[in-house]
């Protein structure tokens, strides 16, 4: 089996080019493997053109991994998949959870699932996260500490330190970054091997205001 991140978050939020991991999901399924999602961080529209970051690439997994957006905070996560790998499953394994079919837990993500459609979540991530690239790309061009700019909607990877810096300067810089601006309560983090890329990845409902207030932050 094959098990990915539809966008490579951990990695350093690789978003591009379109359909970059087709050619994987292809040579698993020649093999007879599954091909599983991860989509706790890309997924309930944070990428803004889809509900699930692996549309982004056009592919249908197998199945697909639910976490942490599922419950707005509360926690909840879900497989969901193809009838056969579960029926599969489930004739030779019998699975149980405490946790499993909690009425409190089932009735959040119903809730998070109506307002994503009622609100048009998605397509405020996609308007949101346009602008808040746009400011970043202004920024970059005042000050050539941001090297690269990345996203798909509100999921965003920001490049810190110029090209051709010392690994450890890049690093501790994105650091300084990260603290300076929880100092202004703004949250966010690193990632990427060298841990010199900002992770962003912005509340789905955030507004105008709210991105203003991180652009005037980080920069």
């Amino acid at each position: 089996a094959m098990l990915m991140d539809s966008i490579f978050s951990s990695d350093g939020v690789w978003v591009d080019p379109r359909g970059f991991i087709a050619g994987g999901v292809a040579a698993v399924r020649e093999a007879g493997g599954l091909v599983i999602a991860d989509e706790v961080q890309p997924g309930f529209g944070r990428t803004g053109a889809h509900m699930w970051g692996f549309e982004r690439h056009g592919i249908v997994p197998d199945l697909v991994t639910l976490g942490k957006p599922m419950g707005n905070g509360f926690p909840i996560g879900a497989v969901v998949g193809r009838k056969s790998p579960m029926e599969r499953f489930g004739g030779i394994t019998r699975y149980s959870n405490t946790f499993a079919g909690n009425t409190v837990g089932i009735a959040t993500a119903d809730a998070v699932l109506t307002i994503l459609q009622r609100d048009h979540v998605p397509k405020n991530a996609l308007a949101m996260g346009q602008r808040l690239r746009a400011g970043l790309e202004k920024i970059a061009k005042r000050h050539d500490g941001v090297r690269a700019i990345r996203n798909a909607g509100l999921f965003f990877g920001v490049d810190m330190g110029p090209e051709g810096t010392p690994a450890a300067s890049r690093r501790a810089m994105a650091l300084d970054v990260v603290n300076a601006m929880r100092d202004d309560a703004v949250l966010i983090s690193t990632t990427g091997a060298n841990e010199d890329t900002l992770k962003v990845r912005p509340p789905l409902v955030c507004q105008t205001e709210h991105v203003d207030l991180f652009l005037a932050s980080i920069e």
